[in-house]
């Protein structure tokens, strides 16, 4: 019988288990959306959705008696990195300030190809995925890249070639005439020592 043995095994050791559900939670909390396994993703459900009552808890009871740091510690447990620690006590936990439960969702993605694992993508309630809002981020992260300047059109990679061999062209042109040069000198050379030389007479 199974009695206390509630959780699922995920082919892996208690160590180790712990571990990934930590690494998963970080994840999940910084990003607010990951891709796993459906076996994974309802093992990391509860486990995360207990951290973010946990800072509930703490941002709720910001008193001078210490509830919030306690409440940090006890999270830090499990999320080793500050700065997600940070976003969860000052952005996800307000957000979910007046919702009693249910801060994940769970969307089955369909089988994975190689072994045919059941995919799922796990994400925050309230951080749905927007194309035009991920399409003017990603815009906005090109020009903090470049300087924030607007930029000219970018050449087409036929325009790059031709001015390319247009900046070397001159270049070209000087070591082909060279190469003509020297070529067209050789035969004459190779002439004038054939002429001056004696051909051998006789078969003797």
């Amino acid at each position: 019988m199974r009695h206390g043995n509630a959780h699922r095994k995920l082919g892996r050791v208690s160590e180790h288990r712990i571990a990934l559900l930590r690494n998963q939670a970080t994840a999940l909390l910084q990003h607010e959306r990951i891709e796993t396994t459906l076996p994974k993703a309802k093992e990391l459900r509860p486990f995360v959705e207990r951290l973010i009552t946990i800072a509930k808890r703490g941002v709720k009871a910001a008193d001078p008696k210490g509830t919030t740091l306690s409440a940090r510690r006890l999270v830090m447990r499990d999320v080793h990195n500050e700065d997600v620690v940070v976003k969860l006590f000052d952005d996800l936990a307000p957000r979910f300030a007046e919702r009693p439960g249910g801060y994940t969702r769970i969307l089955k993605l369909g089988h994975r190809r190689g072994d045919a694992a059941d995919m799922a993508q796990m994400e925050l309630v309230g951080s749905e995925f927007d194309p035009k809002k991920a399409e003017a981020e990603r815009k906005a992260a090109e020009d903090a890249a470049q300087g924030g300047e607007t930029s000219a059109p970018k050449k087409s990679v036929g325009e790059r070639l031709r001015s390319a061999a247009a900046a070397l062209g001159g270049g070209k042109k000087a070591k082909g005439d060279a190469g003509a040069k020297s070529k067209a000198s050789r035969p004459a050379r190779a002439a004038a020592k054939k002429a001056t030389t004696p051909r051998k007479a006789g078969g003797s």
